[in-house]
Order: C-alpha cells, then sequence, then structure tokens
C-alpha cells in the first residue's frame, strides 16, 4: 500500500506543471464565474486545448459536461468540477486496460523512435516482471543503433535477465527468431523485444515488423502478443501524431508514455486514449526502475486535480 502511495505522491509531484498550466486556470472559472453560460463552457475549453488534450477530446468533454449540468440542473459554476474530472475520466475508460499478458506466456513488441526512453523503458519492464517472480527473457532487435543494444546489455544484467543480442546492423528477425528459440527452450515466461522505431522511413518499418510477427506467429504461435508504443509525454500533441502513424505499421495494444514529470503537456495521456481508442498501458514519471507504473486513469484524474495537495518532489 505505501509503495502504491509513493508512486501516487510522484505522480502528483511529476504531474505539478501540467497542473500549473490546466488546473489553476480551471480553478480560477469556477471560482470567477458567478454563471454557467457560453463564455464559461469556451474558457474551460481554451485551457484544456492548452494542456494539449487537443480540440477533439476537448469538444467532447465539454459537450459531456455540458448534458451533465443540464440533467442534473446545476447553476453553480463551482459544482462543475468534480463533474469536469468525471467527463475527462470516461473519456479515458477504454473498458477492462489489459494486462492479460502477465498471466500467459507472452511476447511483447516495445516499439518507439529513438530518444523516447524506449529501451529504457524494456529494461524497466524487464526488471518489474522479474521481481514479480516471472522469467524475463530481452531481444535487443532494435540493431541499427549500437548504444541500443549496449544499453539493453545493461538494462540486463542490472535486472538479472538474460539478453539475445547480436552485433550491430544485424538483421532484427534474426534477432527475435534466436530470442524465441531461447524462451521456449528455457521457459521463460515473458519474452521483451526492443524493436526499431524509424518513422522516418516507413515502408522498411512496416516490413521489418512484417516479418518479426511471421516468425513469432510461426515459432511461438501460441504466445500471447503485445505491441506496445513509446511516447515522449514532453512532446504533446506530438506525440500523437506519431501514435497515429504507427498504428499504420502495426496492431498497436497499448502505449507507454515517458517523461511525464517534466512537461506541462501531461494533458496528452488524455488525448492519446480518447482520440485513437488505444489504452495508455505505463506511464513514467522519472529515471527510476519504479517510475514507470500502470496507469490507471482514476489516480491520473486525481493527481491532475490535486492542486491543492503540495506533494514534495
Amino acid at each position: 500500500m505505501n509503495e502504491k502511495k509513493g508512486f501516487f505522491g510522484k505522480l502528483v509531484a511529476g504531474l505539478q506543471k501540467t497542473r500549473d498550466n490546466i488546473i489553476a486556470g480551471v480553478d480560477s472559472i469556477f471560482s470567477g464565474f458567478s454563471a454557467i453560460d457560453e463564455e464559461f463552457y469556451e474558457e474551460i475549453e481554451e485551457i484544456l486545448i492548452m494542456g494539449d488534450l487537443g480540440i477533439q477530446t476537448t469538444m467532447s468533454i465539454v459537450e459531456d459536461l455540458k448534458k451533465k449540468v443540464k440533467e442534473q440542473g446545476i447553476k453553480d459554476p463551482s459544482e462543475c468540477k468534480e463533474l469536469l474530472m468525471d467527463s475527462i475520466r470516461e473519456q479515458m475508460d477504454l473498458g477492462e486496460n489489459a494486462y492479460e499478458f502477465e498471466n500467459r506466456k507472452s511476447v511483447l513488441l516495445i516499439i518507439g523512435v529513438n530518444g523516447v526512453g524506449k529501451t529504457t523503458s524494456v529494461g524497466k519492464l524487464a526488471g518489474q516482471m522479474k521481481d514479480d517472480g516471472k522469467k524475463v527473457i530481452v531481444a535487443a532487435a532494435d540493431t541499427f543503433r549500437a548504444a541500443a543494444i549496449e544499453q539493453l546489455t545493461e538494462w540486463a544484467r542490472r535486472a538479472g535477465v538474460d539478453i539475445i543480442a547480436q552485433q550491430e546492423g544485424s538483421d532484427p528477425a534474426a534477432v527475435v527468431f534466436d530470442a524465441v528459440a531461447a524462451a521456449k527452450s528455457r521457459q521463460a515466461d515473458v519474452l521483451i523485444c526492443d524493436t526499431a522505431g524509424r518513422l522516418h522511413n516507413k515502408k522498411n518499418l512496416m516490413e521489418e515488423l512484417k516479418k518479426i510477427n511471421r516468425i513469432i506467429d510461426k515459432e511461438y504461435p501460441d504466445a500471447y502478443r503485445e505491441t506496445l508504443v513509446v511516447l515522449d509525454g514532453t512532446t504533446g500533441q506530438n506525440a500523437l501524431v506519431q501514435a497515429k502513424q504507427f498504428m499504420e505499421v502495426a496492431d498497436i495494444t497499448g502505449i507507454i508514455l515517458t517523461k511525464l514529470d517534466g512537461t506541462a503537456k501531461g494533458g496528452i495521456a488524455v488525448a492519446i486514449q480518447s482520440e485513437l481508442g488505444i489504452p495508455v498501458k505505463y506511464i513514467g514519471v522519472g529515471e527510476k526502475i519504479d517510475d514507470l507504473q500502470k496507469f490507471n486513469a482514476n489516480e491520473f484524474v486525481n493527481a491532475l486535480f490535486h492542486a491543492d495537495e503540495k506533494v514534495e518532489a
């Protein structure tokens, strides 16, 4: 329970910039308006868009807020805060935010462009799953970046998990082939593959991912599959654009949203789930291994709106 509280504290601290950006403005609207009118809604819209919730998501949230206000016959703007929080939560609710891969023999493909924290996320996930008592193997299939192989080797050493790697420039699918063979022979619970994300060369990326997927389908058909794309929260709307591009080349089942502690654009977590219908499964709010945690929409909205709760960073 304490550990959970610890992460909630980090989340509150990590969302400080986003909260300063959104919530201070929202609170001043709730206290500054004496009536709920069109201008009141427009002000809320503007602040949410500025917080990187995006136009489409903001419109949905405000429409929902208007509906709730009407249904409940609310006249006082200050009573709208809880309703606004509910509306934001509902935009992020995609039913059961499945972590089914934890209960089955599974293969996780992790994709993302350079610099978003992809290889680090692979290392952190491997470490956490190992700590949960799982047998984990990682595959260094981002073979076009020498640093990625070195970095993952170091993470694997720290986490105490096996790594399958070849030299820089080797065929990523060949690495995955070897890794699948190792996962089967060593009875691994989960195989996590760090794969490339060269979005500027989408056709090549698509071919590479197809080849990797074909190998897993053929060699490890009973493995449960998960494809997570890593996005940098500090890039705001650009992260949303990237997610859409990755959706064109792969069947994305979830998002890992990193670096939320360094940005005022934390609202992007809402926009991604609402607009793309893909769940944010993990969020990162720091460098440490436990700073990557499962995403919980309820906690996220609570942390976002805890304007009065001063948590020491």
